[in-house]
């Protein structure tokens, strides 16, 4: 197992599970490693720490929210200098989060101001950044993920990333509520590169959200499919019970087991593998 979306505390919000404790429930579970999230602060360092104390191979990364002013070059290239491994566009404070009326960190302070980023082309004015994080991430050899933008962004994104020569690009959970896409336009995506990510909290928490609809997304996703648990909330399965439970019920819809565990551990390992 390789579980290359996961939320652990410290965070503006309440986790089941703290960096190190988290750790040892994947080591636990034979797990070789996960790809530590946060919405609001770089997991870059925490990640390491995690990984000299567990013995397991631990990424961070960072999320271009408003706690680095968007898409901001210097924080990229800060995170990468340190060693992270994956730059998420804007997630939590993208424009489709509060349209879709999801939490933001201005919901837990509200004298923040409720500005909300994108990219082309909702957001022409955000190329020339975007270009340089592009830029900083293909030289990085890093991940970059689409986060919760819409699907024209990530089509934009998807081509722009092709032009930089960026040869690792993940569309963050894409049937999720954010941005929404069914099975037809996730294929579409994969088609011209890039994996297509299933999250067990989409499958714990999502309205509306079936087993049988996140079959027919793996299915579009085909060799490109990345499942992750994407778990650490309170109400949720620990993140190998999380992950394991995503397996069980995709292949409950027939479809086959050996190819989802192999998006669960190779797969993702691959796409986040150093070098």
């Amino acid at each position: 197992m390789f579980d290359s979306h996961v939320h652990a505390a410290p965070d503006v919000v309440d986790r089941l599970s703290a960096d190190v404790a988290l750790g040892r429930e994947y080591a636990r579970a034979d797990a070789t490693g996960f790809v530590l999230k946060a919405h609001y602060e770089s997991t870059v360092g925490r990640a390491r720490a995690v990984s000299d104390v567990t013995g397991l191979t631990v990424f961070g990364g960072i999320a271009l929210n408003q706690h680095t002013g968007g898409i901001t070059p210097a924080a990229v290239a800060a995170a990468l200098g340190a060693g992270g491994r994956v730059v998420w566009m804007p997630t939590a404070d993208a424009h489709t989060q509060g349209a879709a009326g999801l939490p933001r960190l201005c919901d837990h302070e509200p004298r923040l101001p409720r500005h909300a980023y994108a990219v082309p082309p909702v957001d022409p004015s955000a190329e020339e950044a975007t270009d340089l994080v592009l830029t900083l991430v293909a030289d990085h050899d890093a991940v970059l993920a689409t986060g919760h933008l819409s699907g024209e962004e990530c089509r934009w994104l998807a081509e722009r990333a092709r032009r930089f020569g960026i040869t690792r690009l993940l569309f963050t959970h894409p049937s999720y509520t954010v941005p929404g896409l069914d099975p037809a336009a996730v294929g579409a995506l994969v088609a011209g590169g890039g994996y297509a990510e299933i999250t067990a909290y989409q499958l714990l928490h999502q309205p509306g959200c079936t087993p049988a609809m996140l079959a027919r997304v793996a299915e579009a996703a085909g060799p490109a499919l990345v499942l992750s648990s994407d778990a650490g909330q309170p109400d949720s399965p620990t993140a190998p019970e999380a992950l394991r439970l995503l397996i069980d019920t995709l292949a409950a819809e027939g479809l086959d087991r050996s190819w989802l565990t192999a998006a669960a551990s190779t797969t993702p390992e691959s796409l986040f593998a150093l070098g």
